[in-house]
Order: C-alpha cells, then structure tokens, then sequence
C-alpha cells in the first residue's frame, strides 16, 4: 500500500488551487510552473477532478480551473478517489481469493482483516480532512516563514 504520485500531484495541485481561489480562473500551466508538475499530467488529473465535479473549467481566453464547490466541502479522499488512486492495503483488492489463501474453499489470507481495517481507517482519515484545512496550514507555514526575525539591538537592552 502506497499513495503514488498520481494522487500525490493531484492534492498539491488542488491545494495549490485553492489558495487561489477568488482571484479567478487558475490556470494548469501556473499549477505546472508552480509545483513542477507535468502540464499534459496536471490535464489528466484535472479531467477526472471535472469529470467527478470537484473543479470547474472556464474556456476562453482568461480562462482556467476554479473549484466546483467551497475547499472545506472537498476532502483528501475526495480527490484521491477522483484520480483513480486505489486506497487498498489488501493483496486481492478486497476479492475472496487473497494470495496465499486456499482458492477453492473462497478463504481469505490470515491478515485480510488486518489490511482490511487499516483501508478503512485510511478512508475515515482522508475523509476527514478537508482541502480548506490544508490550505489553512499552508497560509499558516507561509506566514511563519515571512515573520522576520528582529536582532536585538543594543538600544532595546537598555
């Protein structure tokens, strides 16, 4: 079980969307130039992010990607599952014949339950993370990175 970059990329752009929201379309080839992501791979994502009704496109010159609803009504798992990622720590996608079982008798392997568990709280996770909650820590890591540290100077010691 791993998330490969498919939904990797599709987060990051989506993220990088939505701090932009408000400020008209966005367009693929600034999320492309921004997050050094594939402009023809960022085309891909954002089909199937439209297709599943998470972003809107706008033709036109001027034109872009804004999202199909408000970020805090959009979650992580949303996104994923909209880019096809499969969220399945099973050997047999959740299928009756895990590798090592015996196939005739339909039996599962003995730690199914195990992985089977840890997909759902993966997706209970991912779920509850909202895209408005990492846009908020974005804007927050931003802020303290722009916050100057001040020396002190002699003046203020005494």
């Amino acid at each position: 079980m791993r998330l490969t970059t498919k939904g990797r990329f599709a987060v990051t752009a989506m993220i990088d969307l939505a701090l932009r929201q408000g400020k008209g379309p966005v367009t693929l080839s600034g999320i492309s130039q921004r997050q050094s992501i594939s402009l023809s791979y960022l085309e891909q994502l954002f089909g199937k992010l439209r297709r599943h009704e998470i972003v809107e496109s706008i033709r036109g010159p001027g034109g872009g990607y804004s999202l199909a609803r408000r970020a805090d009504k959009v979650t992580v798992a949303d996104i994923i599952i909209a880019v096809d990622e499969p969220l399945d720590a099973t050997q047999c996608g959740g299928k009756d014949h895990c590798h090592g079982a015996d196939a005739s008798t339909g039996a599962r392997c003995m730690t199914h339950e195990l992985w089977s568990t840890l997909n759902e709280k993966m997706v209970d996770y991912l779920d509850s993370v909202s895209l408005q909650d990492l846009v908020d820590q974005q804007r927050q890591k931003n802020a303290e990175q722009s916050v100057m540290v001040m020396p002190r100077s002699h003046a203020a010691l005494g």
